[in-house]
């Protein structure tokens, strides 16, 4: 397929590919699904904002994104020159806030077809909080959580550029199509290609990991018995049903400052802390030095890429083997250096990997070695947020919702409040599979486990696991 409706088809991605995998195997399809909203407390011009979102509509090409598919079902995209259809006003201010999330939530449940049609929706809206903005969802195929927040901070950009004096128009958006090709010309086959294949099968065939389980040893036990294997390492840690709900657990201002300030001391993400504060978690519980998580890694590492829109996410497991004579801060740093090893060869088909290691190591169908994925969002800080400091200190909020459904048991997303640059820690899980208690139990001693090992840094893992 060459071109549709007079536009140039490409092939898909690898990163967008990695979303139809496990959407086989979903019968939920808003699984694909993330939905937010922005909201800030002042009067809204509607019709000014309503010409900002046409106006981002027009720099951020991935969201006019189509898919269609050939006579052999294969996927193929496209974008259009403009979105001209409607966008909604809803007005909920005379309703409560539960009411007007719901609602929310709702909108978010509903799948977009892959058949030649919008892969998102925006809709205007006034809270019964006295705040007002835009509800935003899409189709994780043609974004991540970072294209969403960088199409939301282009609407308020533009629609504050149009209704303040002084504000600056925002800086051109990169092309989609740009990063696409090169996306396109690196899995076509090329040197770099060849290093990262070599990369991960030398890691995948290194050593077998094992799955270590959020209440100790027991899974595992279980699924030896179960499949009549004493040497086995991996387990089934998903339930019957993709039943999904996202539980929220706050962190306060000034602790969440505390964790920072260390990052940044130390010259490390906080990405890295809060895996060395889970995998800590897991070791504490499992008695294993050996600790295996999913690591989302956004491949935005050039403004270009940072600022192209679309899905770039590819997820791989970070393993790290540290035994507990070694420090918290030792320990931090091997996470780190590990991660940035990753970082080099994320280009690499995720789908390709998981392909690749289960052939490396046959075991039962559907089992895994990770009990949890991590995504850290540092866009979501005041400091990155939705270009509202040029407007003083206006308060503003955003929300995510739930799509009602999930593949994984676990997968924890930790963002910044705009309120007060406290963090999120939203676990969206598998109903069946974790319930809240046992989430907040897991949120309890990852946050024993990080500020103890902050505020001593040179405490041995297995010093801080027996105080804690």
């Amino acid at each position: 397929m060459k071109t549709k409706n007079g536009y140039p088809v490409y092939p898909l991605t690898v990163a967008q590919k990695f979303h139809l995998y496990y959407l086989a195997f979903c019968p939920k399809k808003e699984v694909l699904n993330i939905g937010t909203s922005v909201t800030i407390q002042v009067e809204i011009d509607w019709d000014e904002l309503r010409r900002a979102i046409y106006k981002a509509y027009e720099r951020n090409e991935s969201m006019r994104l189509r898919f269609v598919q050939d006579e052999e079902g294969n996927y193929f995209q496209y974008i259009v020159d403009k979105e001209d259809r409607g966008i909604d006003f809803v007005d909920f201010s005379h309703g409560t806030m539960e009411e007007a999330e719901e609602e929310m939530r709702k909108w978010t449940r509903v799948p977009f077809s892959h058949e030649d049609s919008p892969l998102n929706r925006v809709v205007m809206i006034a809270m019964p909080d006295g705040y007002n903005g835009i509800y935003l969802s899409g189709d994780h195929m043609i974004m991540d959580a970072q294209a969403l927040i960088g199409f939301m901070k282009d609407v308020v950009e533009l629609y504050c550029n149009a209704k303040y004096e002084g504000v600056p128009y925002p800086a051109d958006r990169a092309s989609y199509i740009e990063q696409l090709q090169k996306d396109l010309a690196y899995e076509a086959g090329c040197k770099a290609k060849d290093r990262d294949d070599e990369y991960f099968h030398k890691l995948i065939e290194s050593s077998e990991p094992i799955f270590n389980g959020l209440h100790g040893p027991a899974e595992l036990e279980q699924a030896r018995v179960k499949f009549k294997d004493p040497n086995l390492r991996a387990v089934i840690n998903v339930s019957d049903s993709v039943d999904g709900a996202i539980d929220i657990f706050h962190l306060e201002e000034e602790p969440t400052k505390r964790l920072m300030d260390f990052c940044k001391e130390n010259r490390i993400s906080l990405a890295t802390l809060l895996l060395m504060g889970l995998r800590t978690y897991f070791q504490k519980m499992n008695g294993n030095d050996d600790v295996s998580m999913n690591m989302a890694i956004a491949r935005r590492a050039t403004l270009k890429e940072k600022n192209c829109g679309g899905t770039r996410i590819h997820s791989f497991p970070l393993r790290t083997i540290i035994p507990e004579e070694r420090t918290f801060i030792e320990g931090i740093r091997i996470v780190r250096d590990t991660q940035n090893e990753m970082f080099l060869h994320a280009n690499y088909d995720p789908v390709e990997y998981f392909s690749y290691r289960a052939k490396t190591y046959p075991a039962p169908k559907g089992v895994t070695y990770e009990p949890i994925s991590l995504t850290y969002q540092p866009l979501t800080s005041k400091e990155n947020g939705l270009g509202l400091d040029k407007l003083g200190d206006i308060p503003y909020k955003t929300k995510w919702y739930s799509n009602g459904a999930t593949t994984q048991a676990m997968y924890l997303t930790v963002m910044h409040r705009p309120e007060d640059n406290g963090l999120d820690f939203n676990f969206e899980h598998q109903v069946r599979a974790v319930s809240r208690k046992e989430l907040e139990y897991l949120y309890y001693y990852l946050c024993k486990i990080m500020f103890k090992g902050i505020e001593n840094p040179n405490l041995t893992i297995g010093e801080i696991i027996r105080l804690v």
